[in-house]
């Protein structure tokens, strides 16, 4: 706790110094995170939370393990695959059917998905980039960017902290 000599009014101003020198420090990390989208792809995408916002707006409501009802809100994977050039839909046949992707969260956890699982002409799930929970920006340690595969019966692949997808060949 806190020293009675030190006095509690100290302690909190104590407390609103050290969280003013932190918040300028969290916010302008938050607005620096970005969401790299590469490999096999005819267009390398580098995006950014606006950039994200400016994709079609997809919500998904969920019941996660603990029973509780959530909102994410954000972009259809699929839509993101397309912006990047990715091969898909009617193109997406032999050779290309072994393609994956390969996500990875900034503290290096890694989640693979097959491209038949986020293509609608394959799948009728969905893989959403959520960047809102409950009409809110993700909370730290889970955003700003987290995968949500609601069709997964363990959310294992539901990686926070996004930073990269990979778009790689299984050969």
């Amino acid at each position: 706790m806190y020293n009675s000599k030190f006095g509690f009014r100290h302690f909190l101003l104590a407390v609103s110094v050290l969280f003013s020198l932190i918040n300028p420090i969290y916010a302008q990390n938050k607005s620096s995170h970005f969401l790299t989208i590469g490999g096999e792809v005819t267009t390398s995408l580098k995006l950014s939370m606006e950039d994200l916002k400016k994709f079609p707006h997809t919500e998904l409501v969920v019941t996660g393990m603990d029973g509780e009802v959530d909102k994410y809100g954000g972009v259809n994977l699929f839509e993101l695959l397309v912006a990047a050039g990715v091969t898909l839909g009617k193109d997406l046949r032999g050779e290309n059917l072994v393609k994956f992707l390969l996500l990875q969260a900034s503290d290096g956890y890694e989640v693979i998905f097959s491209l038949p699982e986020i293509d609608p002409e394959f799948t009728r799930n969905q893989v959403l980039v959520a960047y809102q929970l409950d009409g809110k920006p993700l909370p730290p340690g889970t955003g700003p960017f987290r995968i949500v595969a609601p069709a997964d019966k363990k959310p294992a692949r539901w990686i926070r902290e996004l930073s990269s997808i990979q778009v790689l060949f299984s050969k």
